[in-house]
Formats: C-alpha cells, sequence, structure tokens
C-alpha cells in the first residue's frame, strides 16, 4: 500500500528556516544517465553493506529480483503507465542487477526510468483530456484503487479504461466534497499536469538514489541512501534549531500523509492535526493561493511546507480514516521553533474510584528520550534531559501523594539509548538493562550503574503501537525486572540500530557528491535474551484494539530483520514475579465491556480499519453519497458516546454540512467540534491505564507480592566494555 518513490522517502526530513524551494527546472531525457559519482558511490556502499551490515545478504540472482521489484514498485506503484510489455523487456535484466551493482553499472536502471517518463509523458495529456468530457454518475460501476496485486496493463486500451475510471473518481470525490464543476476541473487538471512536471523534473541524482535505496530495502527497511541534497536536509534535521510545523511525513498511495507529530511542534500545539491525517493542499500566508498536492513527490511538499519562523501556512486535510470524498479541513499553522520544554517530560494526576477508595494516580508522559548533549559539554548543571525531567518530576507527584505512578511512552519514537538507560536506573537497583549484538556478533553491555531507586511505588508503562527503539528499551527493562506493569498495545518492535557513513570520507575525488549511507549494524536484546526486533514489546495487560496488527510497526515492513533470541545475563529482578496479572486482565476485560467511552473509541478504530481495508470504490454517485452521509453521521454519534462518558453536552447529533463551509468550501478544523474537544480531556486509553493499575494497587496490599529472596542466575553472554549506541527509529520524511 506504501506508494514510496524511495528516493523521496528521504528527502527533505524537516522543514526548517528558509522559504520554500523553487521548483526544479525540466531535466531532458538525454540528460539521465549514471554519473561517475554514481558509480563510486556504488562501489562504496555495496562494500559497506557486504561487510558491516548487521544482516548477512548474499547479493544474488534472488536478491536482484527483489531490487528489480522494488524499483518497479518505486517508478510505478499504481502500475498506472507501463505495460506488460515494458516489463518483459526489462524483466530480462532482473537477475543480473546483481552484477550491475557489483560492477557500478547502471545503465539498465537509467533507461527503465526514461521508459517510465516517457509513458508518463504520453499518459497525462490523456488525463487532462478526459476532464472536458461528462462523466455518467448514475452507472453501477467500481474503481479498484488498490492496485498491488493488480496484473500490469496489456494495451493501451486497458490503461485507458483504468484512467477512465480514476479520473471519474477523482472527479466524483471532489463533487462530494462540495466543490463546484469549474473547480473541480481547475483542480485536477492542476494535478495532472503536476503529476507531469514532478516527473520531468528527476535528474540523475534522484533516479540513483531511488535505485540505491530499491536495493537497501531489499536488505532491511531501515537501511538508506541519502544523497547530497538529502544528506544536507538530514544535517539541519539534527541540528539543534527545529524550526517548521513539526510533523512526520511519508507518502501512501499518492498522498503525503503524516505519519508523526513532533510534539513541542506549531501542529503538536494546535491540536488540529493528526497522525494518519493527509495533507492535500498547501497555501502561504494568510492569502496565498492553495496548490493541490496530491500526486506529488514528498520532498517538494515538504519544501511548500517549509519556511521562516512566524510566517503561515495553510493546509487542506482529510482526517484519518475520511475518504477521498470527504470535504478537507483547512489548517492554519504559524511555523515557529520546536521548544525542547513542550517535548520535553510532563506530569499530570488523574483520580480514580469514589468515595473511600478514591486514589490519586500520577503519570509522567515522556514523548522522546532527549539530552542536552551540548548543555552537558559545556559543564552546564542544569542542562536538560529524560531522566533529569522525569527525577523531579516523580518528586512533584510525591508530594502530592499519588498511590501510583505510569510512565505514558504512548507514540515515543525513541531517541538517546543512554537516556533509556538511565531512566530505567530510576525504577531499579543497577544492574544490566540492555543488550547490543553487532555484525560480528559480539555483546556488549549496557548498565545502569548509580545505585538507588527515585521511586520504589506501584508502576505501570503504557506503551502503544508506535512506542519503539528506546522506549521499547525501557518498557523492556521494567518488564524483566518484574518492577512493574506493562500495559496498551504490542510495540513497534524496532530492534536495530543504525549508523551513518559519509561515502565522501572515503573518496579523494568525492567534493561531497557522494551522500551517506545510514545501515543497520547491530540489534537489541533483552537482558532475559530476547530480541526487542519484530516481536516489540508484548504487554502484560493488552488493551485491546479496532485497528488491525497486520500492518503494525516492524513486522509490516517487508525484510524486516526476523526475532532472535540470545543467552540472558545475570540480573536481580524486583520480584521473583509481577503477580496478580490474570485477576487484572479479568478485571480490565470486564470493565471496559461495559465503558461506553472504550466501546466507542473501539468503534471508531474500527471504522478507521474499514476504510483502510478498502480496495475499491463505487462510482455510482448515489451510492457514495449515502456512504459518506452515513460515515459522517457514525463519527459524530461515536464522538457523542465519549463526550456524554465524560460528562460533557453532546453535540449536534447531524454535523456540518458543505453548504455550511466556509468560502474555500472547505470546513475548518475547529467548526464541528465547537473548538471544545482537546484529545487530553478524553484519553480513554489513559484512564483504562490508571483505573488497572489502581486494581493492582488494591490486589496488592491484600496479597502481597513475594519478593525475591536472592539474585537470579542466568546464563551470561560474552560480555565487552560498555559502548554508547544510538537508539532511534527508521527517519521517514519529517517536516
Amino acid at each position: 500500500m506504501k506508494n514510496v518513490l524511495a528516493g523521496a522517502l528521504f528527502a527533505g526530513l524537516l522543514a526548517l528556516t528558509g522559504t520554500a524551494a523553487a521548483l526544479a527546472p525540466t531535466v531532458a531525457l538525454d540528460d539521465l544517465d549514471p554519473q561517475p559519482e554514481h558509480r563510486r558511490a556504488t562501489r562504496l556502499i555495496t562494500h559497506f553493506i557486504a561487510n558491516y551490515h548487521y544482516k548477512k545478504a548474499t547479493l544474488d540472482d534472488t536478491l536482484s529480483q527483489v531490487i528489480f521489484d522494488n524499483y518497479l514498485k518505486a517508478l510505478d506503484s499504481t502500475k498506472s503507465y507501463l505495460l506488460q510489455a515494458d516489463i518483459d523487456e526489462f524483466g530480462a535484466f532482473s537477475t543480473e542487477l546483481d552484477d550491475d551493482l557489483r560492477n557500478s553499472d547502471l545503465q539498465t536502471v537509467f533507461d527503465l526510468f526514461v521508459r517510465f517518463r516517457e509513458r508518463v509523458e504520453a499518459r497525462m495529456p490523456k488525463a487532462i483530456a478526459l476532464l472536458d468530457k461528462p462523466f455518467d454518475f448514475t452507472v453501477d460501476e467500481s474503481f479498484d484503487f488498490d492496485r498491488e496485486d493488480a496484473s500490469w496493463a496489456a494495451s493501451e486500451q486497458e490503461l485507458d479504461e483504468l484512467w477512465r475510471k480514476r479520473v471519474k473518481n477523482d472527479v466524483l470525490s471532489l463533487r462530494l466534497s462540495g466543490r463546484k464543476e469549474s473547480a473541480i476541473k481547475d483542480t485536477l487538471r492542476k494535478r495532472y499536469e503536476g503529476i507531469l512536471r514532478q516527473t520531468a523534473q528527476y535528474n540523475s541524482e534522484d533516479v540513483f538514489q531511488t535505485f540505491i535505496n530499491a536495493y537497501t530495502t531489499a536488505i532491511d527497511p531501515h537501511t538508506a541512501y541519502f544523497s547530497p541534497r538529502t544528506s544536507e536536509n538530514f544535517k539541519i534535521r539534527m541540528s539543534l534549531s527545529l524550526e517548521g510545523i513539526g510533523a512526520v511525513l511519508q507518502s501512501d498511495n499518492e498522498y503525503t500523509v503524516v505519519r508523526e507529530i513532533v510534539k513541542g511542534g506549531p501542529a503538536d500545539l494546535s491540536k488540529k492535526l493528526h497522525e494518519g491525517d493527509r495533507i492535500v493542499g498547501i497555501a502561504q500566508g494568510e492569502d496565498g493561493e492553495t496548490v493541490d498536492v496530491v500526486g506529488w513527490r514528498l520532498d517538494e511538499v515538504v519544501d511548500l511546507i517549509r519556511g521562516p519562523k512566524d510566517s503561515i501556512v495553510k493546509l487542506q486535510v482529510l482526517a484519518k480514516g475520511a475518504g477521498p470524498d470527504g470535504p478537507p479541513r483547512a489548517l492554519k499553522l504559524t511555523r515557529n521553533t520546536i521548544q525542547l520544554d513542550e517535548q520535553a517530560a510532563q506530569k499530570k494526576v488523574l483520580d480514580i474510584g469514589v468515595g473511600a477508595a478514591k486514589q490519586k494516580i500520577g503519570v509522567i508522559v515522556v514523548p522522546t528520550f532527549y539530552m542536552d548533549f551540548e548543555g552537558r559539554m559545556k559543564g552546564d548543571e542544569n542542562y536538560r534531559s529524560t531522566t533529569r525531567d522525569v527525577r523531579r518530576l516523580i518528586g512533584e507527584l510525591q508530594k502530592e501523594k499519588v498511590k501510583g505512578l505510569i510512565i505514558d511512552l504512548r507514540s515515543n519514537g525513541g531517541g538517546s539509548l543512554s537516556e533509556a538507560t538511565e531512566l530505567t536506573g530510576l525504577f531499579i537497583d543497577n544492574g544490566p538493562v540492555v543488550q547490543v549484538r553487532n555484525s560480528q556478533g559480539r555483546v556488549q553491555l549496557e548498565r545502569d550503574t548509580e545505585d538507588g531507586v527515585a521511586y520504589t511505588g506501584p508502576l505501570a508503562v503504557l506503551v502503544d503501537r508506535n512506542s519503539a527503539s528506546a522506549s521499547e528499551i525501557f518498557a523492556a527493562a521494567i518488564q524483566d525486572y518484574r518492577r512493574g506493569l506493562v500495559l496498551g498495545e504490542a510495540t513497534f518492535g524496532k530492534g536495530t540500530v543504525q549508523n551513518l557513513v559519509d561515502l565522501n570520507r572515503f573518496d579523494e575525488e568525492a567534493n561531497g557528491k557522494l551522500g551517506q549511507l545510514k545501515a543497520t549494524i547491530a540489534q537489541f536484546f533483552r537482558v532475559e535474551g530476547d530480541s526487542t526486533q519484530h516481536r516489540g514489546v508484548v504487554p502484560d495487560v493488552t488493551f485491546p484494539s479496532g485497528l488491525s496488527t497486520k500492518d503494525q510497526g516492524e513486522r509490516a515492513l517487508k525484510n524486516a530483520l526476523p526475532f532472535a533470541h540470545i543467552a540472558a545475563v545475570r540480573f536481580a529482578p524486583s520480584m521473583s514475579s509481577i503477580g496478580h496479572v490474570a485477576d487484572l486482565r479479568e478485571r480490565h476485560a470486564q470493565r471496559i465491556a461495559n465503558d461506553k467511552a472504550y466501546k466507542a473509541l473501539l468503534a471508531q478504530e474500527h471504522a478507521m480499519q474499514e476504510a483502510a481495508d478498502r480496495t475499491s470504490v463505487s462510482l455510482l454517485e448515489s451510492k457514495r453519497r449515502a456512504e459518506h452521509e452515513k460515515a459522517r453521521l457514525d463519527q459524530r454519534a461515536r464522538e457523542n458516546e465519549i463526550r456524554i462518558a465524560h460528562g460533557l453536552e453532546p453535540l449536534p447529533a447531524k454535523p456540518e454540512t458543505e453548504s455550511e463551509e466556509d468560502e474555500d468550501g472547505l470546513a475548518d478544523a475547529d467548526d464541528e467540534l465547537g473548538g471544545k474537544k482537546d484529545p487530553d480531556d478524553f484519553d480513554v486509553v489513559l484512564e483504562e491505564a490508571s483505573k488497572v493499575l489502581g486494581d493492582y494497587i488494591e490486589l496488592a496490599q491484600t496479597a502481597p507480592n513475594r519478593l525475591a529472596d536472592s539474585r537470579k542466575d542466568a546464563a551470561v553472554g560474552q560480555l565487552d566494555t560498555p559502548a554508547a549506541v544510538a537508539a532511534e527509529p527508521a527517519a521517514p520524511q519529517m517536516q
């Protein structure tokens, strides 16, 4: 489903200071040839992967076929341009790409891109011409938009029929969103011209990056090549001055999708942009013209969103789970510096129970594992870090006499491994926290070396499918040490370590033209020996979700490293067992079965999953309108179930109609909610987690857990001197 041009996936990273980049010039077909620097970069990349990558993948005919398939998908993921004849012609070379890589011969790869561009240039004028022809929306037919498993078109006539339905669906989607006929034609004409223009702007560097990433992702999903332009943007992203709107973006079926909201950024503080939303239009300033960006390259979308601090960008957004015919919402965001204070750990107190059974549960939200490395190196006594902030917040919560503590790691994608280790040390006495095995099989330990703990009371760690890397290390250590409960969903499952190699350092003639390689070099293992890779951390009490696990985390990524196990190391658990888990699961299941807010949340997630699982849509307007209206009413009913459960007045049963939208034909982000709905007010999952911890406290008081009388002996793997290893999740496009 992920229609990602591999080269574009890693292209822009973070929309920081500076104005939107000017559109690239058209590149002549005759200029699309491999350059000398591409051949030199290829030699270095194949060398590093063969000798230092954690996964020992043999560059042979089998891998060559995977690379070929990846490259085709990167170019034409919807199988809307190339013909079966093209696939047959170039498929003859599908098992020769391994030899081409070893010989740094890239001509076949470039020839295939030229053929793809020729097909696009021939196709788009036909699509634009269809806009001037009438469509009959009373005909009961459908459009299959998910073509991942479809066959390649056998003829131009077959592609003509595919595009007739595609354009008809695009027109119908905009009709259902309330657009006028003239605006529909104008929007789609610009959209199709944009696809043509962007394809014509791909230069040799773009083609090379796209192909090399077809190679690297055939080995594992976190190994990637950054072209010189991408490398510069990556350096900007890793600097301390982060300016933009604060959102991690990726491409999916010609849409730009919000993968993650960066804590402390304008998008996060606005509460208007959410994970899973799709950005379909962008305008600069208060009065700038909106540019339709459906089908655009990801790096060009980022270039439009990027801009200087205090400048305004207006986005048109389709909400997660909404169909393409849903009315997009207009968001206005002011670009700003992403504040460390906003990214830092924060606390809150929840009251659970009633009467004499009422008790306070402390919550510390940890958005990322951060450290002010520069401040620490300068000797600043007040430098900020996750561990320092959490230690302070624990003290503040203890003064408020909380009975238990929840560390909320939901959507925490990782960060500093040293901080994950030190944070674990606030809750356990000294001991090993995580094992790291490199590509040579050597195992090193990361340890908590500080005696004593900051908090000894009842503890729970709340995780979800987006808790990754360093988050999983912390949650796994707490679980292995039997120090507290892990609640929520199985985590992402990213248990690998990447290293960034500047290829220019290894070539005297590089002149900065070779780019960088991010390669997987090591794997994390829990102290008990299991890897966090692939499986993630499975909670002690798993909360149900209406979302499928098949597209969740590392398990959904092709060529991801498998789960593995190594020898355990000696460590002293806090308790012999966590205790009461079966009772906690039973109480949890009984409670949510009767919790209207939780049931509404599950229904909402089921609806999102159903929308995500659809592979075709009806082109019968009456049917689509009925489906659209039902989805709107059902969504409002679910929102009101949650509001009522929290003692708030319900919103009008019928959401705002298209006729009530603003002058741009777009519903404002706040209109339907009356400015009253803040996700923090309706955190159904956190509320349930506090109740589970409350149950644990109650059960522990009546039947205390038996403390371990002695250290647990376990096999000790080969140990080395502890080493600092960066624990960072894969780098999607961030802006």
